[in-house]
């Protein structure tokens, strides 16, 4: 089973999170991205494809800048019903964090020539490593390749393509989180901070005059 991995990782009885179980697919397939800061921060790229959404984590989110060359690794589908998922995993569970979405819509396998293609043809080339597609989101638009890198079977590069909605600025996805994420990252940063071991307490200055007094 697809999504036989995903069950195994969670306890339900814990987690908010959707039960693995298979989903109808949408006429027009859907993507989503959620912002998840677990252990670490990570944007969590989804993909529906054959019932599941097929699930990338790309520690430095997905950008609209094509020279940028973005690490997704895959971990494990996802059911479809996961897209509509925000809200707090519990400690000492499987992921454990804050989780909100970042963009959804949907989007169109395509080949090299930009012409769509079918989803059968699309899971054939995510098998072969080298997967095209045209999204339609509220921040992600325009075409997009995901290519396997050759070293392991886990690590892709998320890459924007040069169109008519590629940008040469600097792009960084935490400009455009919820301010609820962001707060959050704060937060868990704060908590995280590391203390400095035999820190010493600064020598009180006391004036001449406080001094004289003391005396």
């Amino acid at each position: 089973m697809a999504l036989e991995q995903y069950n195994k990782k969670r306890n339900f009885k814990e987690t908010d999170e959707p039960e693995g179980k298979p989903g109808k697919e949408h006429k027009e397939h859907i993507f989503v991205i959620q912002r998840h800061h677990a252990s670490h921060l990570n944007y969590d790229f989804r993909l529906e494809l054959a019932g599941v959404l097929k699930s990338w984590a790309v520690p430095k989110g997905p950008s609209m800048n094509p020279k940028d060359r973005r690490l997704a690794m895959a971990v494990e589908d996802h059911p479809v019903s996961y897209a509509h998922f925000e809200g707090d995993i519990p400690e000492g569970n499987y992921g454990a964090g804050h989780v909100d979405v970042w963009d959804h819509g949907t989007y169109e396998p395509i080949d090299e020539h930009g012409e769509v293609i079918s989803y059968g043809d699309f899971f054939k080339a995510m098998l072969a490593g080298n997967i095209k597609f045209r999204m339609h989101g509220r921040h992600l638009k325009g075409e997009f390749a995901l290519v396997k890198m050759p070293r392991d079977k886990k690590s892709w590069l998320l890459i924007k393509h040069r169109d008519e909605y590629a940008t040469d600025e600097p792009y960084t996805s935490e400009d455009f989180a919820k301010k609820s994420s962001l707060a959050y990252t704060e937060e868990r940063n704060a908590d995280n901070a590391p203390v400095k071991k035999n820190a010493r307490p600064k020598p009180q200055l006391v004036s001449l005059k406080r001094q004289r007094v003391l005396k």
